[in-house]
């Protein structure tokens, strides 16, 4: 089995499923460059787009979209005609879809949610994740409160690595190591995660594949297998279930490391 780490440059590696969530088309976060490369480089046989895709939020208050966007949903739409069934799990910052909800476009499926079984036989939950969150829930205007305080530290994390890659330092995300550090952050994370996990014991689920805190992980909770995408904003970030039914983490910046960022095709950041 060939380790998603690897990451080959050229070719199409065949897996079972890739999950992408949070990318956020239609905002200057939005990693679309090294997403539509990440997607040339797999064939699967499902890929589910677990929600907040396309930023309806953002583009409310302005459209951004440019060509790196549009090569995005190009190269999905790719994916569908050459045989991919396509799965998109609506979120909060597209929930203006819910209302098309299982809609069905060609090769192309609109859920709310879903139940995916893995090659080895588990039940897995697929679905965004913001039911789960009691701020978007509960308090809306706090969640977009947030999503502004969010998108200010994006623009801090943009000068921030500028000059750091001016004085020869690598890319770091000021937001990521916030939600590691700061204690209201984590302890939001824990209470979605256990959440989440409860209702999936609840229903019978084995596990859940979800999205919507920008923080991939694998891991179990109280016998729940948790299993969150990340984003394409941060960690650049993904699932993929391989043919035996193993599912792992991809994360962009681990495959730099493990192959060299001269065997991988990254774009050249852009500085605004």
């Amino acid at each position: 089995m060939t380790s998603a780490e690897q990451f080959p440059a050229q070719g199409k590696q065949r897996v079972k499923t890739l999950w992408i969530s949070d990318v956020h088309l239609g905002t200057r976060g939005c990693k679309a460059e090294y997403l539509a490369n990440f997607l040339k480089t797999y064939q699967p046989d499902r890929l589910y787009l677990v929600g907040d895709i396309i930023d309806g939020w953002k583009l409310r208050s302005g459209v951004y979209w440019p060509q790196a966007h549009t090569n995005v949903i190009r190269r999905i739409l790719t994916l569908s005609k050459r045989g991919t069934e396509v799965v998109y799990i609506t979120g909060n910052h597209d929930e203006f879809l819910r209302r098309y909800g299982a809609l069905m476009l060609g090769n192309i499926q609109l859920l709310d949610e879903c139940e995916h079984i893995t090659a080895d036989g588990r039940k897995l939950l697929v679905v965004h994740g913001d039911q789960f969150d009691v701020i978007t829930r509960y308090h809306r205007w706090l969640a977009f409160l947030g999503d502004s305080a969010y998108e200010f530290t994006l623009v801090l994390n943009r000068w921030l690595n500028h000059w750091r890659e001016r004085w020869g330092y690598g890319y770091w995300s000021l937001s990521a190591y916030l939600k590691h550090k700061v204690k209201g952050a984590v302890n939001f994370i824990s209470d979605f995660e256990q959440a989440i996990a409860h209702e999936c014991a609840k229903r019978g689920f084995d596990g859940v594949v979800c999205g919507h805190i920008h923080h991939a992980e694998i891991r179990s909770i109280d016998g729940v297998e948790y299993h969150n995408c990340g984003d394409w904003v941060e960690s650049c970030s993904a699932l993929i279930e391989h043919w035996d039914g193993h599912i792992e983490l991809f994360k962009l910046q681990a495959a730099q490391q493990h192959v060299g960022a001269a065997a991988i095709k990254t774009p050249a950041p852009v500085t605004r």
